[in-house]
């Protein structure tokens, strides 16, 4: 088997906007989502800076007591991406219940309701105060279990925990059962809780930015004063389907996955490597059949770390220095999405094809010695794209990069 895969629905809940158009604008106009919560510093945190995403409101009319109960932050926001994505792709619950329909989620923490247990439990001293939910929702499979269950999704149904290219790989690994037949649509996505409570660890290792005084420049990837990641998070959700099966239905094609490669670093914990990003890159690449002559825009990880920029510059550098691809990374607006990233800026990028404009890598003022290469859009640029190449990589060493192109009759 080698069917084609498409896309054919999409949702998003970020901090740029809780729907595809108003994400649309954010991106079009390099508008940043990133603030400042002092609830943070209150807590403890070293930087108060994160991505603001607005809390969802599920109503008793969308979803009963019962349901909600079981669902985590990041559930929640998978949960409306997920709804845009089958309004966007003509799915409806009469259709879910007659067919089969898979489900694969990146999300690698469930942080808020483990330390909300461990509270009740150090305070009461008794397990039955702990209720109904907290267990569904403490789950790293918090979200695949709350989206199968609420959709009556029947098919492949497990959460790809890979740090920060879960996102990535949940696609990954979707476009890959669909291209060998074994399923005909899955949902795909990747979430990721916003809570203070969940990044504490991430700011123990002196990982954030700390230019609080500036929120909106704060995140700087590939800029020589970079100085750490802005956390993030929400959800994305995309509807991957073999394509035979989306003309069948006259469903609307929005893009066509075709490559997706990935590796391991095998070093150090927190280690990048420009060798592992070529290798994801390059078979993702050959997976496609397209060479680096034929990338029209490139979504790089760029998390505005000191190292990790470096190391994908050095990458990039060497398989794209005098191509004509142009590279940003929308994290300098986004901030790092972290479990979500990988499946957020593959919206991002269709975004961007249907568009047709390159969304701009904000704050890039100086570059340095590695960046300095790099065919980088610093502001918006208004031109066709038609294949892209999107990166996602994590600690553990795990590389993720896909390639996908517009969709044309």
């Amino acid at each position: 088997m080698n069917k084609r895969v498409v896309i054919t629905g999409m949702g998003i809940w970020s901090c740029l906007g809780t729907d595809l158009e108003t994400v649309k604008t954010s991106l079009y106009e390099g508008k940043s989502g990133i603030g400042l919560q002092p609830e943070r510093l209150a807590y403890g945190y070293r930087s108060g800076l994160t991505g603001i995403v607005e809390t969802p409101v599920i109503t008793k009319q969308m979803l009963d007591r019962h349901t909600r109960a079981g669902m985590s932050e990041e559930a929640q926001y998978a949960y409306m991406a997920s709804r845009q994505a089958f309004t966007q792709a003509g799915i409806d619950e009469a259709y879910l219940l007659q067919n089969e329909v898979g489900c694969i989620f990146g999300n690698d923490s469930s942080a808020k309701p483990v330390i909300e247990a461990s509270k009740i439990m150090d305070e009461k001293h008794d397990s039955a105060m702990l209720g109904y939910g907290l267990i569904f929702q403490s789950m790293n499979s918090t979200v695949n279990m709350n989206l199968s269950t609420i959709f009556h999704l029947r098919g492949i149904n497990f959460t790809i925990s890979a740090a920060c290219a879960s996102g990535s790989h949940s696609i990954g690994m979707g476009y890959m059962l669909i291209k060998q037949g074994l399923q005909e649509m899955i949902l795909c996505g990747g979430a990721q809780e916003t809570n203070y409570y969940s990044m504490a660890s991430f700011d123990a290792l002196n990982a954030f930015s700390i230019r609080m005084n500036e929120p909106t420049k704060a995140s700087r990837p590939f800029d020589r004063d970079r100085d750490g990641l802005i956390p993030s998070g929400g959800a994305a959700a995309l509807l991957l389907e073999d394509y035979d099966h989306a003309v069948a239905r006259g469903a609307h094609i929005l893009a066509e996955v075709t490559g997706y490669g990935f590796s391991s670093n095998g070093c150090g914990i927190s280690q990048p490597s420009d060798g592992g990003c070529i290798i994801a890159m390059q078979r993702a690449m050959n997976d496609a059949g397209v060479t680096p002559d034929d990338i029209h825009y490139i979504n790089a990880h760029a998390t505005s770390t000191l190292q990790g920029d470096m190391y994908e510059a050095i990458a990039l550098t060497r398989l794209f220095e005098g191509k004509r691809a142009w590279i940003s990374s929308t994290k300098s607006m986004t901030g790092h999405e972290c479990w979500m990233a990988g499946a957020s800026e593959v919206v991002y990028s269709v975004i961007m094809m249907q568009n047709n404009f390159v969304a701009p890598n904000i704050n890039f003022e100086n570059p340095d010695e590695y960046s300095a290469k790099l065919n980088i859009a610093k502001s918006r640029i208004d031109t066709n794209v038609d294949i892209v190449l999107s990166n996602s990589f994590g600690f553990g060493g795990t590389n993720s990069a896909l390639v996908f192109k517009n969709y044309k009759e």
